[in-house]
């Protein structure tokens, strides 16, 4: 549940964002079944409100350095596509980057290959692509995603990923994933997303970066048909555990992070869409985790548009959980 209070504009919304239900089932220690079901805003009505089936799929895991996955899957970009519960981060909303840099949740039909060996995870998946029809200067490839309704599959989206685990609470890795977007009646757009993450969670200490950048062919935009060559982005994220110190049973966390993104980062003929699209944001706020796994925030930041230099000042409050 968020309580967003936008101090600029003036506007307070209280929403139960998301309530998901996940449900699992083992034929044999082999052979299983995974699904996630995600109600969006409290009800889905007049065209408000999301009901998605954003995982669905048969998963044969012989052992840990192959397994296989058939049906609804998540892209392997990222920090939080994979996972992306709640108290896995520590702000009331998940980092803006992970909205309009990288579209999370992004899922869709699909087949994936994993495993890991030593202090290797690695993750392949050949799944549907996207549609250019939902591309936008603003949201980037978020409205693209097709979320498996009769999705057109002229072109996979092919993603690989690899992930370093030997430092004991990090996690290091990298990938990259290409497309030929689908555009009804018209030649597609090709685009490819190359991304690395790091991730530390050990002795009192919650960090994390990310980074992306994503190049396009042959994407216009807009009534003058702007060609947009690039976007990308990225962030960095450092909490710690105060409770360590008070030595206390609950988790209380203050964090801070930075961000920084375009959606229109290089764009022909090079005009203002480079600064219009060009936002920085910091953020600082508090989690406190009572338990593992149920977490209550509140943070306060300021984006700026870099064009403009327009500030938006925000303040949220939430209360997220896993089980």
């Amino acid at each position: 549940m968020h309580y967003n209070i936008d101090q600029t504009n003036d506007t307070r919304t209280l929403d139960f964002h998301r309530f998901i239900l996940f449900y699992r089932h083992e034929w044999t220690p082999e052979w299983s079944f995974n699904s996630e079901v995600e109600l969006e805003h409290n009800l889905v009505k007049d065209g408000h409100g999301e009901l998605e089936l954003e995982q669905a799929y048969v998963d044969f895991h012989p052992g840990n350095v192959i397994g296989f996955r058939a049906g609804v899957v998540l892209a392997p970009i990222g920090i939080y596509n994979l996972l992306h519960e709640p108290p896995t981060f520590l702000s009331v909303e998940r980092p803006d980057y992970a909205k309009v840099i990288i579209p999370t949740t992004w899922f869709g039909n699909g087949l994936t290959v994993y495993g890991h060996w030593k202090d290797f995870r690695y993750n392949l998946t050949v799944m549907e692509g996207l549609n250019r029809d939902g591309f936008s200067l603003g949201s980037g490839l978020r409205g693209g995603r097709q979320k498996g309704y009769k999705a057109n599959a002229d072109d996979l989206l092919k993603s690989f990923r690899v992930d370093y685990t030997g430092f004991d609470g990090a996690t290091v890795g990298l990938s990259y994933s290409l497309n030929d977007a689908y555009r009804e009646n018209q030649d597609p757009i090709g685009y490819n997303l190359f991304e690395i993450h790091a991730r530390y969670e050990n002795n009192g200490i919650h960090s994390s970066f990310e980074y992306a950048n994503i190049q396009f062919d042959n994407y216009s935009i807009g009534p003058d048909e702007t060609r947009v060559n690039s976007s990308g982005g990225y962030y960095i994220e450092l909490g710690y555990n105060v409770s360590r110190l008070l030595d206390l049973n609950t988790k209380i966390i203050p964090w801070f992070r930075w961000t920084d993104y375009n959606t229109a980062s290089e764009t022909e003929p090079a005009a203002a869409l480079d600064e219009e699209y060009h936002y920085q944001k910091w953020l600082a706020g508090v989690a406190i985790e009572p338990i593992e796994s149920v977490s209550f925030k509140v943070d306060y930041g300021v984006k700026t548009n870099q064009l403009t230099n327009d500030e938006t000042q925000l303040l949220n409050l939430g209360v997220g959980y896993m089980f």
